[in-house]
């Protein structure tokens, strides 16, 4: 019997635990999306008791993941200290490998950058091993950024192509040229084993979660998110959640064959729907083999920032080759929308840039192409995270085992305040 109530007792312990890494996880993502408030607010919008909000508050700033700030004001009652996400311990790393360039960024918990580098690059002259022996310098630089004594939680790399997460492996990326390359197992060697997670992922899933995180509480259930580049990412998002597929491959739009008799894409099919609107259709069509806009020594935002001069200008050639880009991309947008009725279409990448020449002509043709009535009820927007949105959506994956289990990083001896450590 007593083995019987030992056993029971136990459990019991366990499922409190189990609770509480829990009730610990709710306040965490609570003041993720909605922002600093008061022990009492926290209490009121989670369900949650003020006694427990208090005690888990109190481990939370024992962890350096919230701290104290100013009065909140227009309480009801007695005002109290507002809580927010300590910004000055932890950080998350995103990393992207792009065809024109590689990118760094450091995040705060809040969602601040507090370190970013990139550099252009061409893939093309490059191998996996030299490529990633540029990323791991960058991300020394940026660790070389940081205050002393902060911590970085993890580190989410961007890849265009198929990416399996578990394993580390770049199965296929056309565009890099790269077929099977173990990246998380060879950046651990690079970078000396830091310590951390280093996770992969698709550079179009990580710019949907990028515009999810940015959204908050008003981020649409359903959502396609078209990134522009060398390459078409597509991130789904259906229920709020990233739709991966069965093995993870979901969202591989740019290789939809639209064109059955045309170009032939870098993964060895022809007519796929990024030989026609991918950044290289567009350039080629725009400019000529020697002209600045198409060099890829030079940084990718100032050769786009030339060709949106040129467009401002009217130049004609410019403006053809955006009206024909535009036409191809109204086509596959509007297969999109038959299959998924998104509530949103966010376009970022060079679309975003582009907006002010492709939006009109994408508005007026897109409802011929969607059978459905008014688009499907779809809303189009263009996004303004630029091309940081896939290393900012690493960031923000990377900063996910803070928000799942805060039980997992350690007590410090010192409650941090706002006050103690100085702006964020």
């Amino acid at each position: 019997m007593r083995a019987r109530d030992g056993w029971i007792a136990g459990a019991s312990t366990a499922d409190q635990l189990a609770v509480r890494r829990h009730n610990l996880a709710v306040v965490m993502d609570h003041l993720r999306l909605s922002g600093p408030m008061s022990r009492a607010r926290i209490a009121a919008e989670t369900g949650l008791n003020k006694a427990t909000v208090s005690s888990l508050v109190a481990e939370l700033g024992e962890r350096g993941l919230v701290a104290e700030g100013e009065t909140e004001r227009g309480a009801v009652g007695r005002p109290g200290l507002v809580i927010e996400l300590d910004t000055t311990v932890h950080v998350s790393l995103g990393a992207e490998i792009s065809v024109d360039y590689l990118s760094v960024l450091a995040m705060n918990l809040r969602g601040d950058a507090v370190a970013e580098r990139r550099i252009a690059l061409d893939a093309s002259r490059l191998s996996p091993e030299e490529i990633l022996a540029r990323l791991a310098e960058l991300i020394r630089d940026v660790l070389g950024d940081l205050a002393d004594g902060t911590t970085v939680v993890g580190l989410t790399v961007a890849i265009p192509g198929l990416v399996e997460s578990v394993s580390g492996i770049v199965h296929a990326a056309p565009n890099l040229g790269w077929r099977e390359v173990r990246v998380a197992d060879l950046l651990h060697e690079l970078l000396d084993d830091p310590g951390i997670a280093i996770l992969l992922d698709n550079e179009a899933n990580l710019a949907a979660l990028a515009e999810l995180d940015l959204r908050g509480t008003d981020a649409p259930d359903e959502f396609i998110l078209l990134m522009g580049g060398v390459g078409i990412g597509g991130g789904l998002v259906t229920a709020g959640q990233l739709l991966r597929g069965a093995c993870g491959f979901a969202g591989e739009v740019g290789h939809l064959q639209v064109t059955p008799s045309g170009e032939t894409c870098r993964c060895g099919r022809r007519g796929c729907w990024e030989t026609v609107i991918g950044l290289h259709a567009l350039l080629a069509l725009a400019a000529g083999a020697d002209d600045v806009v198409r060099d890829p020594s030079v940084d990718l935002d100032e050769r786009l920032g030339e060709l949106r001069a040129r467009a401002e200008r009217g130049d004609r050639r410019t403006l053809d080759a955006i009206a024909t880009i535009t036409a191809a991309l109204v086509s596959g947008a509007g297969t999109l929308l038959n299959i998924f009725n998104p509530r949103l279409l966010v376009l970022g990448g060079y679309f975003a840039v582009l907006s002010p020449w492709i939006e009109p002509g994408l508005r007026e043709a897109l409802h011929r192409e969607v059978f459905a009535p008014k688009s499907g009820g779809c809303r189009i927007e263009f996004s303004g995270l630029g091309y940081s949105a896939a290393v900012r959506g690493g960031a923000v994956q990377a900063a996910s085992a803070v928000f799942d289990n805060p039980s997992a990083f350690p007590l410090t001896p010192l409650v941090r305040t706002v006050q103690e450590v100085g702006p964020a």
